[in-house]
């Protein structure tokens, strides 16, 4: 049979300073850049949907028909001109090529300028095209915000399960067991889900630690029987528009025995409403008790700056946890990824080993300066590496002209590219050592403990300036819907 693959993936922070267009996708921003045809086939080695659906899809006697594959790094709206550009792309190939099934590697907290549901609108129109009788079935991130427009027009949608996205691949195959299924001539399934009443903040979202361990733990417990696939996304929280939040979902052969498993894992998530608030530490109290823990200790003490974080909707320049880490004269310390095109720039023309004063960072839309010092360049580099964590192992990354700056005992790793810090590599690329340091600073909310957990002594969640607000109390919503609670046991949203 012919299945026609494609990816279209966009994270959106509705309250981030900048949108995502062409070009962002073009470039990828920490994930593979835009990709077409054949040449996706060359993601069957990579941690990511679309390599695992390859995987497990090679070696069948199905045509495979890929069509493009593309991210951006998670901002503001999707341009229309770039949603439209990207989404025409797709839905002509499907009407072209007439496939007899569909895989679709998609986040599903998109949000366009025009549209509040990028996903569900591509899904909307892609069935338009095939009609009812064609599989649609699609991956999607544990962030993800599942609306009933995107449930209604595919055949079925998986999620990950964890966070770091550790098993991104391992959902691309869960997606090709079910579409092969309905390839082979198996029933459609029965479908049910449920919305969970209150917003989880990204920080406590993390699937190494309860409540969203114990959470996925008996997730898989439901899968069994007439139960086929059982999935839970607790959301993306930033995104305003009225089905923002957590939803579960299931599908399987018989809908009373589906709706029961679905009610189940709901009633789990909302008894333990409370654990999902992870408490923060401001600027000077996360550097100070870095600090303390870090001073008989072998390994380095983690912060992450979780509100800049660029995989969330941060430009991964704010200069708060800097600041407090210069003022607090600490040791042995390292900050990155630190987007600062223009500072890199003049590291580069001015080498190595000389001192270069400048304004670093800074985020005007928050009242953020940027940091103004005298620093020494201690590497340089063009910013080229390969992924070897867990997270996305093998991709390979460009963070362009990048920088190690240093200013007395604190290095910062300056780029001129927004990655998030989730790998140790981003360090490695300008010289740092992660394992030497004392206190690392990760612009990353949690996907950096993929391969940062097993270096770190302790880790600390800090609350600094940036675009990611951790606590969606503290967000201008104006478009949730009535009666969902802005966070665990917080006021309802009210309209």
């Amino acid at each position: 049979m012919k299945i026609l693959i494609a990816g279209f993936q966009h994270e959106t922070n509705t309250f981030a300073p900048t949108k995502a267009d062409w070009n962002d996708f073009v470039k990828g921003g920490g994930m593979p850049g835009m990709t077409f045809g054949s040449d996706i086939l060359d993601f069957r080695s990579i941690n990511i949907p679309v390599g695992g659906f390859l995987e497990a899809m090679h070696g069948k006697p199905h045509k495979i028909v890929p069509v493009i594959w593309t991210a951006a790094c998670p901002s503001a709206e999707v341009t229309e001109d770039a949603f439209e550009r990207i989404s025409e792309k797709i839905v002509a190939a499907t009407s072209e090529q007439r496939p007899d099934a569909i895989y679709l590697d998609i986040h599903g907290a998109m949000v366009a300028e025009h549209v509040d549901d990028g996903e569900g609108e591509l899904l909307r129109r892609i069935r338009s095209v095939v009609g009812p009788k064609i599989p649609i079935v699609g991956s999607l991130d544990l962030h993800a915000n599942v609306t009933e427009l995107m449930l209604k027009n595919a055949d079925a949608l998986v999620a990950y399960r964890t966070y770091p996205h550790v098993d991104m691949a391992e959902t691309g195959e869960r997606a090709a067991f079910l579409l092969s299924q309905f390839m082979e001539g198996g029933n459609r399934l029965s479908m049910s889900y449920k919305r969970i009443q209150f917003l989880m903040p990204l920080h406590g979202q993390c699937t190494e630690m309860d409540p969203a361990k114990g959470t996925y733990e008996y997730l898989e417990t439901l899968e069994q029987g007439a139960v086929t696939s059982m999935s839970f996304t607790p959301g993306f929280p930033a995104a305003d528009f009225p089905e923002c939040g957590g939803v579960v979902w299931g599908y399987g052969s018989n809908r009373a025995t589906v709706e029961g498993a679905v009610e189940s894992l709901a009633n789990h998530v909302t008894e333990r409403e409370a654990d999902w608030w992870i408490d923060l530490y401001k600027p000077d109290e996360a550097v100070l008790e870095a600090m303390s823990r870090s001073q008989n200790a072998n390994r380095p003490v983690v912060i992450a700056d979780t509100q800049d974080n660029p995989g969330a909707g941060g430009n991964s320049n704010t200069t708060g946890i800097l600041r407090a880490l210069v003022a607090n004269q600490a040791q042995d310390a390292a900050l990155g990824v630190l987007f600062d095109p223009v500072a890199a720039e003049a590291a580069h023309k001015t080498g190595v080993g000389k001192s270069i004063t400048l304004g670093l960072g800074g985020e005007p839309a928050l009242g953020d300066q940027p940091f103004e010092a005298t620093f020494s360049i201690e590497h340089l580099s063009e910013g080229n590496l390969t992924v070897k964590g867990p997270m996305m192992q093998g991709a390979k990354i460009s963070l362009g002209p990048t920088a190690c700056l240093r200013i007395g005992g604190v290095r910062v790793v300056v780029a001129s590219s927004k990655v998030q810090m989730l790998d140790r590599e981003l360090y490695r690329v300008a010289g740092v050592e992660p394992e030497q340091m004392k206190i690392l600073v990760n612009k990353s909310s949690v996907h950096f403990r993929a391969d940062f957990t097993p270096i770190a002594q302790s880790i600390l969640v800090a609350e600094s300036p940036g675009p990611m607000v951790a606590d969606p109390i503290n967000l201008p919503w104006k478009r949730l819907t009535p009666g969902i609670r802005i966070r665990p046991n917080g006021p309802v949203f009210v309209g």
